[in-house]
Order: structure tokens, then sequence, then C-alpha cells
């Protein structure tokens, strides 16, 4: 099994930033070895933030809204999905092309499957 990391580029809005920064690169991380149910998306800025989403959510995420604790996920219109993070300092909203997340979401899959002998 083998850790899959994927750069994407995202939209962030969040409450705690001033201005809209436009397109920023986000990283995407599964890592089978260390969390086989979640992967990672880590935000940039001057304190990079990383936050760690149930894959099943993310999946779930991109054909209707969902949410569990702190995440939410939805479609938006028919070639985006948002991710919401909630923290006590604010909301995160990341926008990223659906097809992005479809990606990376099916090479997760295939890292986890077991290699045959």
């Amino acid at each position: 099994m083998s850790v899959v990391e994927q750069y994407a580029r995202a939209h962030i809005v969040t409450d705690v930033l001033e201005e809209d920064r436009g397109a920023v690169p986000v990283v995407l991380r599964y890592d089978p070895e260390r969390d086989p149910l979640c992967v990672r998306v880590t935000l940039p800025g001057a304190a990079p933030r990383e936050w760690v989403v149930d894959r099943k959510l993310l999946e779930q995420g991109l054909l209707a809204p969902t949410g569990r604790g702190e995440i939410r996920v939805w479609p938006c219109g028919r070639v985006q999905a948002v991710i919401e993070f909630h923290t006590a300092r604010g909301v995160s909203v990341v926008q990223f092309e659906t097809k992005t997340l479809t990606r990376f979401l099916r090479r997760t899959y295939a890292a986890a499957e077991p290699v045959p002998h």
C-alpha cells in the first residue's frame, strides 16, 4: 500500500481572513498505513491547517449534502464540491472541482487494495 498525495487548486472562503485570495494550492493526502479510513486536507497559510476527513464522508458529499462533527461536504452545481471546516475560531469553506476530488478518491481506493502475491 502506498501513500497518495495530490495537489489541488481550491478557493478558500473564510471568516478569519479579510480578503479572498483566489485559487490556492491545497494538499490532499491519503496514507493507508497511518489511517486507512481517512484522508488529510492541508490548507495553506502562515500556519498551515490540516484536517482529517473520513473518505466515505467525502465520497458521499460529492453526491448529496452530508456532514459529521466539524466537517460538512456538499455538491455545488455540476462541477464543484464544497468542504466546510468549523472551529472555535471560525469557518473555512473550501471549494474544489468535483473531478479533482473524484480522481483523488479513486486513487486512494486503488492504493488501499491489497497487492496480489
